[in-house]
């Protein structure tokens, strides 16, 4: 070639490109070396919109080696387990599973429902717990591989797509939260909606308000992501697509799904909406837009080294309005998020997995064009992934390099000195006399402390912990006319600082009884907590109790 030929951003040069992609993606042959694209291919910046308008070519068989690569991580987040220990959110789950009901203050009801299949199968314990998000980060794996497909995408596509997650998934399916579920909901309705935009068969909203309504019963996030797409929809010009009978049926079974939540709610003076109130004022406002925005470009280049960028350029120029919906989902969630929960990064993190799919589809050719530039591709994603695994998994000992990136992770960090802290309290409660014990109650100042003790305590002989946080407070204050309190409180991390002249307000007699800690000095929330013996209520402890309810 030579001349304006050989310009890579010549137009004629990029549309013959163009049809040579549509003659490919209609075979499922490989070209023959004279068919390949030219050496240089289009610049990325000249990549067309993601599906034009007008019939796709059938879809293509997914590649086995997705489901290959779901097992994987499935494997290795099973293989650390049962590593350092429960974290606090999944200690409160298994109290939760104690207290089936409809719904709770700060989630539906489909995470402590696998807590209390756990228990009925595994008794406590961490793998039988963490077995659920296990399985949820392989179906996401195939899910994103199948959404690619759905692009129109090849076995090379399918299988970026399917690695462009993995990152996050270590991270967030490590632990039995509302997370992993949530990771796998956005993504089964992103396919969902990417199958009908290509194929304009809405009978698929059947199975959209299915996926939609487990989502629900996962996490409240997943209404705004339905209800953006729909929103998205109708802003591309897609209004076809969502005012039928098939939508609209599609829907009712969400909305199935949501009733018991809405029916708890209505009898629990609207529990959600206040704690999200609270959630919102601590980490929203125009203070955290910034950390949301750096979040957003954390999380984009954990999947797929910033493909999912290209993915939403991309999509945003698509000739099909449901797939132009989805990249107005992302952008009226990512404004929404960043003003109410800046400080949440992680919230809009399931959009980043149909995004890098669309990413992964839309430069298949451009990788095609010059075999270095997938070896690069490849080779970054698989530092980022490998620089991943030590953050986000317990894999190292806690000592040495371990110790230093426990100190680093968060969440590894609330997975630590649990047993420490039962047998703290143990030794408090095991030093009242019997008489004192018969009418004392056991205080855990929030949800992790009093499901360390429910759950992990429960073989030493302690009492349930009643707590003011969240759920727990709905669940009562245990005796009602209890005269004595252990109270357990976390560090000055967790508000501990200052612990006893606030419990001062309630009773005549606080006195320090033991100082929580752990063996590998790391300073988590229960770091440096105390044990407290009050005594002396200033009022009846079934009076006091309404006014210690905490929403966090």
């Amino acid at each position: 070639m030579s001349g304006s030929q050989s310009e890579i951003g010549d137009y004629p040069a990029l549309l013959a490109w163009l049809k040579e992609k549509a003659r490919w993606d209609n075979s499922a042959r490989l070209p023959d070396p004279d068919e390949r694209v030219p050496q240089h291919g289009p610049r990325l910046r000249d990549l067309p919109g993601l599906g034009p308008v007008g019939p796709l070519p059938a879809t293509r068989r997914l590649d086995r080696r997705v489901i290959a690569a779901g097992a994987v991580v499935f494997a290795a987040l099973m293989a650390v387990s049962g590593r350092y220990g429960f974290d606090r959110d999944e200690l409160y789950f298994l109290d939760c599973a104690r207290h089936l009901q409809a719904s709770y203050v700060d989630q539906p009801v489909l995470a402590p429902l696998l807590a209390w299949v756990s228990l009925k199968l595994f008794g406590v314990s961490l793998p039988g717990l963490r077995v659920w998000p296990a399985l949820a980060a392989w179906a996401t794996v195939v899910v994103a591989g199948l959404t690619a497909r759905e692009f129109g995408g090849g076995n090379r596509a399918q299988l970026l797509a399917a690695a462009g997650p993995i990152p996050v998934l270590l991270g967030a399916d490590h632990v039995a939260n509302t997370t992993g579920y949530e990771l796998l909901a956005w993504a089964g309705l992103a396919l969902v909606v990417v199958r009908i935009g290509r194929t304009g068969d809405c009978r698929w909203w059947l199975a959209g308000g299915l996926v939609a309504g487990l989502g629900v019963a996962d996490d409240h996030s997943m209404s705004f992501f339905a209800i953006a797409v729909a929103i998205g929809a109708l802003l591309s010009g897609g209004h076809r697509m969502i005012w039928n009978r098939w939508f609209a049926a599609g829907a009712l079974i969400a909305v199935a799904f949501e009733l018991p939540d809405l029916w708890w709610q209505a009898g629990h003076q609207w529990a959600t909406i206040a704690m999200t109130g609270a959630l919102n004022r601590e980490n929203g406002g125009l203070a955290n837009i910034g950390t949301w925005i750096g979040g957003q470009l954390l999380i984009s280049a954990l999947t797929l080294a910033g493909v999912s960028v290209i993915g939403l350029w991309c999509l945003s120029r698509s000739g099909r309005p449901l797939w132009r919906a989805l990249a107005w989902a992302y952008a009226l969630l990512f404004v929404l998020f960043a003003l109410t929960s800046g400080a949440k990064i992680y919230y809009l993190g399931a959009a980043y997995i149909y995004l890098a799919a669309a990413g992964a589809v839309s430069i298949d050719g451009w990788l095609r064009a010059r075999p270095g530039r997938l070896r690069n591709l490849v080779l970054v994603t698989a530092v980022l992934t490998a620089a991943t695994i030590p953050l986000a998994l317990p894999v190292l000992p806690l000592s040495g390099l371990g110790r230093t990136l426990a100190k680093a992770n968060p969440n590894a960090l609330e997975t630590i000195g649990w047993p420490q802290v039962d047998r703290s309290v143990d030794a408090v409660w095991t030093s009242l006399p019997p008489s004192q014990r018969a009418s004392a109650v056991l205080f855990a100042d929030n949800y992790g402390l009093a499901g360390a003790i429910n759950e992990l305590g429960r073989g030493m002989g302690l009492p349930t912990a009643v707590s003011r946080q969240n759920s727990e407070w709905w669940w009562g204050p245990g005796n009602p006319h209890a005269t004595t309190f252990v109270a357990v409180a976390p560090g000055p991390f967790g508000g501990g600082t200052g612990y006893g002249s606030y419990l001062a307000q309630f009773f005549t007699s606080v006195r320090l009884a033991a100082t929580l800690s752990n063996p590998y000095g790391l300073h988590n929330q229960q770091w440096d907590g105390h044990v407290y013996v009050c005594t002396g209520p200033r009022q009846p402890w079934a009076q006091m109790w309404p006014q210690l309810r905490e929403y966090s």
